[in-house]
């Protein structure tokens, strides 16, 4: 789930005033000596200056991915801690106080993640800039490696608070497609098809990107509603998605759409057994997703395409690096 880079998309009084820039959900430090200057030509820039290979080497790169790994460790025991809560209180509307406090987390997480990294704390929010080309895909390398290992610490540290039962009975809040439950001659498996579950993911990311991030990355309206609206209408989206997908399959043993698959795998990797199965699908459907809202963002007149950032999107790589093949035969 979701949210010091190269080109400002939330700007604030510290960034008028040359401070830092911080810009959520987008790219590269201003101060790196390797910036390339937006009036350069494309087909001047080796494959290693288009591909940001230079960042793996950033100090500053991997301290903000520390904002990132400690975010998502947050982000994992809070929501997994929220899951558990909602259903073991027996409310008669779990869904619907899930889907508000989760809301209210991840507003709160990205504000906090915000000024050391710019806030994404999700993979699908990494993807997507680097598919666009508002993160180098080295950066996102980075970050999302981060988020997968916060996302353990987060589950190993729920699991040192909970008793044995409830990480048995709730599989540590983690994201499932089914369980098995006793039945009437014997165990049965409760949940949803792999089918479904996917389409679920795929369909959920890419309203999470149209309806909420793309406004983050569209400087027009980042700056113009600020970050603490937009933080917050990613977590009301998010929190949305989250209530509809667990409503409308109405399956017990399906925890819903995950929208984070750093969420998902700290969890399966931590308590392990059913956790594992279909777990693909809680990575294969967010990545079709962001690929759909990439070819979205393509499509898109031109002049209404108001995201700057690094510059070297996902096609713009392939086109260089098959001209450059051609050219060496």
């Amino acid at each position: 789930m979701a949210a010091n880079v190269h080109v400002e998309i939330l700007d604030d009084e510290e960034s008028r005033h040359g401070g830092n820039r911080i810009q959520p959900l987008s790219s590269t430090p201003i101060s790196e000596p390797w910036r390339i200057e937006e009036g350069k030509k494309q087909s001047s820039l080796t494959l290693s200056e288009r591909l940001g290979l230079e960042e793996f080497f950033s100090l500053n790169v991997w301290r903000a991915s520390v904002g990132e790994l400690l975010g998502s460790a947050v982000l994992v025991f809070a929501i997994d801690t929220i899951v558990i809560s909602s259903f073991e209180t027996q409310t008669k509307t779990p869904n619907l106080i899930m889907a508000l406090l989760i809301c209210l987390t991840i507003t709160i997480l990205l504000l906090a993640v915000f000024p050391v990294s710019g806030g994404h704390i999700n993979p699908i929010i990494t993807f997507s800039a680097a598919l666009i080309g508002l993160i180098s895909i080295s950066r996102a390398v980075i970050y999302i490696l981060a988020q997968c290992a916060g996302g353990v610490l987060g589950a190993l540290a729920l699991r040192a608070v909970v008793s044995k039962t409830i990480e048995q009975t709730f599989s540590l809040g983690g994201c499932t497609l089914t369980i098995i439950a006793p039945g009437p001659h014997g165990p049965i498996t409760l949940g949803l098809e792999t089918g479904q579950a996917l389409w679920l993911e795929i369909i959920c990311t890419f309203v999470f990107l149209f309806a909420s991030v793309w406004i983050a990355f569209d400087e027009r309206q980042a700056r113009r509603l600020g970050h603490v609206v937009v933080c917050s209408i990613i977590g009301v989206v998010l929190g949305l998605l989250v209530f509809i997908s667990t409503t409308v399959t109405a399956q017990k043993g399906y925890a819903g759409a995950g929208l984070n698959p750093a969420r998902c795998l700290g969890p399966a990797l931590v308590r392990g057994g059913h956790l594992w199965d279909g777990h693909w699908v809680f990575w294969a459907g967010p990545a079709i997703g962001c690929v759909a809202f990439y070819l979205y963002t393509k499509i898109i007149p031109r002049q209404h395409f108001h995201a700057k950032g690094y510059k070297h999107d996902f096609l713009n790589i392939l086109k260089a690096v098959f001209v450059s093949n051609g050219d060496h035969k």
